[in-house]
C-alpha cells in the first residue's frame, strides 16, 4: 500500500481553513444567504431585500466571511458586485469529516450521468416543462496545493486520468484526449470511428486560463461554454471556473451541472493533483 504523507505545516493549513468555513456557516443569516444563492446569483442590493432588518453594510459584512470561508465567489460586473454560490468547500468538508466514515458514494453525480447514460448525451425534451429557452452560469473555485503548471497538465493533457463521466455506452472501454491549443479539442472516442467531442478549445494562455465550447452531456439548441483560470496563491493553486449554458435547457441541468463540477474538480482533480505533488 502506498502511504501518502502529509507535512505538518499543510494539515494546520486544512485545519485552519476548516475552522473559517465551520465560522461562516455558524451564523443563521449566512446561511439564509447561501440557500438565497443556491437558487441563483445576486447582488448585493438584491441579497439585502431578503432582509429588511437588517442594514446593508452588516449584508456586506457577513458577505465578507462567506467569501473568507470561500463559500461566494463574487465576480464583478460594471458598478455591481454579483455574489455566486461556491459549493466546493462543503464537498472538501464532507470528504473531510463525512467521507472517511461511510463508503463513498457518488450521490454528487447521479443527475449528471442519468442525463448522459439514459440517451449517450442526448436530451429528452418531452414537455415544455422539462425545456424551455432559459440560461444559467456556475461559478466556482477550489485551491490545490500544487503548482499552477501542474494543475493545467492535469487539466488538460492528463484529464482522462480523473475525468469519471463517459458518453460511451455502458461497458464499452474509452479513452479521452485533450489538446491545450487554440482549435484543440477534448474528445472522448471507443471502438473504432466513434466517439463524443466534450469540449472545442477557442482560447489558452498557458497556465493561467483556457476556455472551451462544449456541451457538457447537454444537446439540442444549447450554447455552452466553459473556462478554467488558475492563480497562484502562496504555492498553491486556485482554480476558477466559469461555465455558462443557454437555450433550451432541461429544468435540471444546472443542478446537475453544479453538482457534477463541484464532484470533478473539487474532489477528483483536487485528489489527483495533490497525490502527485505529494511524490514528486
Amino acid at each position: 500500500m502506498t502511504r501518502i504523507y502529509v507535512s505538518h505545516e499543510r494539515i494546520v493549513a486544512m485545519e485552519d481553513e476548516l475552522s473559517t468555513l465551520f465560522k461562516a456557516l455558524g451564523h443563521p443569516i449566512r446561511r439564509r444567504i447561501l440557500d438565497i444563492l443556491k437558487q441563483s446569483a445576486k447582488t448585493t442590493g438584491e441579497l439585502n431585500e431578503y432582509f429588511p432588518e437588517v442594514t446593508r453594510y452588516a449584508i456586506m459584512k457577513h458577505l465578507t466571511i462567506l467569501e473568507e470561508g470561500k463559500l461566494v465567489v463574487v465576480r464583478r460586473e460594471g458598478k455591481y458586485r454579483r455574489n455566486f454560490l461556491n459549493a466546493i468547500p462543503l464537498q472538501e468538508m464532507h470528504n473531510r469529516w463525512v467521507g472517511q466514515y461511510m463508503q463513498t458514494t457518488a450521490n454528487s453525480l447521479l443527475n449528471l450521468r442519468s442525463v448522459i447514460e439514459k440517451t449517450g448525451g442526448e436530451s429528452d425534451m418531452k414537455t415544455t416543462d422539462q425545456a424551455q429557452s432559459s440560461a444559467f452560469r456556475i461559478e466556482q473555485e477550489v485551491e490545490i496545493n500544487a503548482p499552477r503548471e501542474q494543475v493545467f497538465k492535469a487539466l488538460t493533457e492528463q484529464a482522462g486520468d480523473w475525468w469519471e463521466f463517459r458518453i460511451a455506452p455502458k461497458g464499452v472501454p474509452s479513452h479521452f484526449t485533450f489538446e491545450p491549443v487554440p482549435g484543440g479539442q477534448f474528445i472522448e472516442r471507443w471502438r473504432e470511428n466513434e466517439g463524443a467531442v466534450w469540449g472545442n478549445v477557442y482560447y489558452v494562455n498557458a497556465p493561467e486560463e483556457i476556455r472551451l465550447h462544449g456541451h457538457l452531456g447537454m444537446q439540442g439548441a444549447v450554447n455552452s461554454s466553459y473556462t478554467y483560470r488558475l492563480v497562484e496563491k502562496d504555492g498553491a493553486t486556485l482554480l476558477q471556473l466559469s461555465h455558462t449554458a443557454s437555450g433550451i435547457l432541461q429544468e435540471d441541468w444546472e443542478p446537475s451541472h453544479t453538482e457534477g463540477w463541484k464532484y470533478l474538480l473539487g474532489t477528483l482533480l483536487k485528489n489527483y493533483v495533490e497525490k502527485i505533488s505529494l511524490k514528486s
